[in-house]
């Protein structure tokens, strides 16, 4: 069993209190060990990395993403949540699996160079014909190196249904729980060490039917795994929750039977008191994503609020075409940023924020024994941040210097004691390569929307 030793790092666990000075052994893909001063009792034969200078964190889990939005970044750049849906839907209608591979491989490389080890990815488009697209997410994910959840996403409420989306990117029910229940059947691993999870994920009150919502919970259940949607992200939302259910989103999930431990929910903006209680009554979880609630004008989550009642939050970067080439490191700075102009300067901690991006986003996914903390016993899933530069040396808390400042140069990104980045360039796959896969993925996603007839790029801006 191969065996890492990093020393002379400073160490921020999340669970127990920081280390000036330290060491992190790891045996194959697990920490056995970790504490202040030299390594104790290390074997001759260990690979040893030197952290001098650098910030020992868990690594980053990211529990809200739509990874093919990648191939359709930079579009409908002044719009609302709504009308940006309406001019990409039929966009998305013409992805196949070639996109969504080059897509995921690109977005998966990105948040691995921003300290990313476990990442969400919610697909809810689902057109005819295209390939198996969940697959192809899946096999980037593989190739990246970094642990996977898909959240296997379904619409079956379209435009004639009272639904936002246009029918032909919609499915009907029972296909939709055919498919679901396939996915879970051949990809979900429960073990402590997997690499792949599977989450049943309806988009959201607007573009799935109740029953849809209803069937979903319960084949989740009884499969053993989480559920997830988005909810209460814009006023729109609430409006049209009121007009077509008689009641507002928290409610309208309460009536499904959508509250509980094994549920996250996306965004939560806005949400009254009573929300809030049930988040926290029901252990329903929240991914926050700051970048693209501001890019879509859709408001400031009460993540402080959520917090102080005891809600569990992680983050999230949410789809690349609502947050352009979002780092999920940078949502720790803008989730503080955030708080602190709408509740003042103790909203947030840096440290509180990290918890977000680490313990928080595990715990969403159901990770929290295996992931989130440095701990023995624990995946060997770390970064370590260099924040000895000619400028960020000077700012003396490490922590600060992650959450506050730029993001900073990345020395390495372990997953099960696996290096995946080393010294800022990823390891696993060509760095290049990973990035044209996108642009390639771009190209072909405009093409095939234009021969389709389903909109052009002209058209979404």
């Amino acid at each position: 069993m191969s065996e890492i030793v990093i020393e002379n790092v400073h160490i921020a666990p999340v669970a127990g209190p920081e280390i000036e000075s330290g060491y992190i052994r790891i045996e194959g893909d697990r920490i056995v060990a970790l504490g202040p001063g030299p390594t104790p009792g290390a074997p001759a034969g260990a690979t040893r990395i030197d952290g001098t200078g650098c910030l020992a964190t868990p690594g980053l889990v990211n529990t809200h993403h739509h990874l093919y939005q990648w191939a359709s970044q930079g579009l409908a750049q002044d719009a609302t949540l709504f009308e940006w849906l309406v001019a990409l839907y039929r966009v998305w209608a013409a992805m196949d699996a070639e996109v969504v591979k080059g897509a995921a491989t690109a977005g998966l490389g990105w948040l691995a160079l921003s300290g990313c080890t476990t990442s969400s990815d919610h697909h809810y488009v689902f057109p005819k014909g295209r390939g198996d697209l969940l697959a192809a997410a899946i096999e980037a994910a593989g190739e990246v190196g970094i642990r996977f959840h898909p959240a296997r996403g379904s619409m079956d409420r379209g435009e004639s249904r009272g639904g936002l989306p246009p029918d032909v990117v919609v499915e009907e029910l029972d296909d939709i729980l055919a498919a679901t229940t396939a996915a879970v059947d051949t990809y979900h691993d429960p073990s402590f060490s997997s690499m792949v999870r599977v989450a049943v994920a309806p988009c959201s009150p607007f573009s799935a039917s109740g029953e849809l919502m209803t069937e979903s919970a319960a084949l989740a259940r009884d499969k053993g795994v989480r559920l997830h949607t988005h909810l209460a992200e814009t006023l729109d939302e609430d409006r049209h929750c009121m007009e077509q259910f008689g009641m507002r989103p928290v409610d309208y999930m309460e009536k499904l039977g959508w509250l509980g431990p094994d549920v996250w929910l996306a965004h939560t903006v806005h949400l009254s008191e009573a929300d809030v209680g049930k988040l926290a009554a029901t252990g329903t979880g929240s991914a926050h994503c700051p970048s693209s609630n501001g890019r879509l004008g859709a408001g400031i989550a009460p993540v402080a609020e959520m917090l102080r009642r005891g809600v569990n939050v992680g983050l999230g970067v949410d789809g690349s075409a609502s947050s352009e080439l979002t780092p999920l490191a940078g949502e720790m700075r803008q989730a503080l940023l955030f708080q602190r102009a709408r509740y003042g300067p103790d909203a947030l901690t840096a440290r509180q924020a990290l918890e977000l991006a680490t313990l928080g986003g595990a715990r969403n996914l159901g990770r929290e024994r295996e992931l989130g903390t440095l701990e023995p016993g624990k995946l060997a899933d770390l970064a370590l941040w260099r924040v000895d530069g000619p400028f960020t040396a000077a700012v003396m808390d490490p922590v600060c210097a992650l959450v506050f400042g730029p993001l900073p140069p990345l020395a390495r990104v372990l997953v099960g004691g696996r290096s995946v980045v080393v010294d800022g360039e990823l390891r696993t796959v060509p760095q290049d390569a990973a990035g044209r896969a996108g642009a390639d993925a771009h190209r072909r996603l405009m093409r095939l929307a234009e021969e389709a007839g389903f909109g052009s790029a002209g058209q979404a801006r």
